[in-house]
């Protein structure tokens, strides 16, 4: 995902990227369930923050990385603030678990110490540092092992290895337990004494997950693909879906003071957008959309609401990091990029049926100032850069100093 030059060497990720995949989840149950998904990626430094900003504007759930070394760090913290500001339900997935020093158990409490949010482990690591080969889940009762060259082959078995039965066992209590304290159903089953069910725990851990009262706790090594495949089972399990998501726009024909209108992800409805992120490419400027309500066509004319021009879309694409692929429409709940549109981020298009228009991204004070002097006469393209850096970012603000002339 990280396709900058930058981020390869230095090995993170500076700005956010967007693809999509298509998953066969199996659920709890055993079914097996087609899942389409949309995945931004976003960096983890405070330094681009407002990568991770735009990005939680626009998602239904999000999966919080944690390092099983390291634990909740710092702009951990900052994440779920913003989490927090935009209600994004969250699964968390404690990485690394190959390396030497790894504590699960230890990020676990974190979680729940620093970022006061109840939170369980639903997994068992099989061995440990690089001698681990698999997770046992909780919910299923299942051991999971990867197999093969990169971990893609996943093998399922009722037998729970010996040396981490009492461990999952209790692991398994913790997990009930922690339900019990933010989910009525499972508080009540608790006190008859009463041992859920597969279906019925996996049902109340989404209840609770989607109502942000708990995060479920993954665990597994991205590098050497173990257990990353049910990470996505639980993605499609305990996540909400679009129609799932309670998205609200504002009409502006109606007072500031009413009620916002909640918006339904159908395809026959009026179309509502929002880009949430500028990016100048190749092919000139390119605008990434969530499509919350209706359907995008290329060639179709859709409406600025902000300013009330009507543009067409020229190329509608499907982002796969910095690889496109052209398509001919895109529903609601899918996120896409469109060329030759002139905005900024955080505004909304419509297909001109209505005059909604959704709430823009919470936009940081800037912490670091900067006055330039241009060396003799100032040309047309030093305003257009300053322009386009200000409507690629929020966060970068442009003024003239009256006295010192300084920009």
């Amino acid at each position: 995902m990280d396709s900058m030059e930058l981020e390869r060497e230095k090995g993170i990720t500076i700005q956010s990227a967007a693809t999509f995949c298509d998953w066969e989840a199996t659920l709890p149950t055993g079914e097996k369930e087609k899942y389409a998904i949309n995945i931004i990626d976003t960096p983890g430094h405070v330094d681009f923050t407002i990568e991770v900003e735009r990005a939680l504007r626009v998602l239904d759930g999000a999966i919080l990385v944690l390092c099983a070394v390291a634990g909740v760090q710092s702009q951990t913290t900052t994440v779920d603030r913003q989490m927090r500001r935009y209600d994004v339900p969250r699964i968390s997935f404690i990485n690394k678990m190959d390396r030497p020093g790894a504590n699960p158990w230890r990020v676990i409490n974190q979680i729940r110490t620093k970022l006061r949010i109840s939170a369980a482990a639903v997994q068992v690591p099989i061995g440990a540092e690089d001698q681990l080969s698999g997770v046992v889940d909780l919910v299923k009762w299942k051991a999971i092992y990867n197999k093969g060259e990169k971990g893609t082959e996943v093998v399922e078995s009722d037998e729970i290895p010996a040396e981490v039965l009492e461990l999952a066992k209790e692991k398994r209590r913790e997990l009930i337990e922690q339900l019990a304290d933010v989910d009525e159903i499972m508080g009540d089953m608790v006190i008859m004494e009463e041992d859920p069910t597969t279906e019925q725990l996996s049902q109340a851990i989404r209840r609770a997950t989607v109502g942000l009262k708990f995060s479920p706790v993954f665990l597994g090594s991205a590098i050497k693909n173990t257990a990353v495949q049910p990470l996505l089972d639980g993605v499609c399990t305990y996540l909400p879906t679009p129609s799932e998501s309670l998205v609200t726009a504002h009409d502006t024909n109606l007072p500031a003071t009413s009620p916002p209108i909640p918006l339904t992800p159908a395809a026959a409805a009026p179309l509502v957008a929002l880009a949430f992120k500028l990016e100048e490419g190749r092919f000139g400027q390119l605008t990434y959309m969530r499509v919350y309500q209706g359907s995008m066509k290329k060639g179709q004319f859709i409406h600025h609401a902000r300013s009330g021009k009507r543009v067409k879309v020229p190329r509608l694409v499907r982002m796969h990091s910095n690889e496109m692929e052209d398509i001919d429409s895109i529903g609601p709940g899918e996120i896409c990029a469109i060329f030759g549109v002139e905005c900024a981020s955080g505004d909304t298009f419509t297909d001109g049926s209505t005059s909604f228009s959704m709430t823009s991204m919470f936009v940081p004070e800037p912490v670091i100032s900067l006055s330039l002097k241009p060396v003799g006469l100032e040309t047309p393209n030093f305003s257009r850069a300053l322009s386009r850096f200000r409507r690629e970012d929020p966060t970068f603000r442009v003024h003239v100093d009256n006295e010192s002339k300084e920009v």
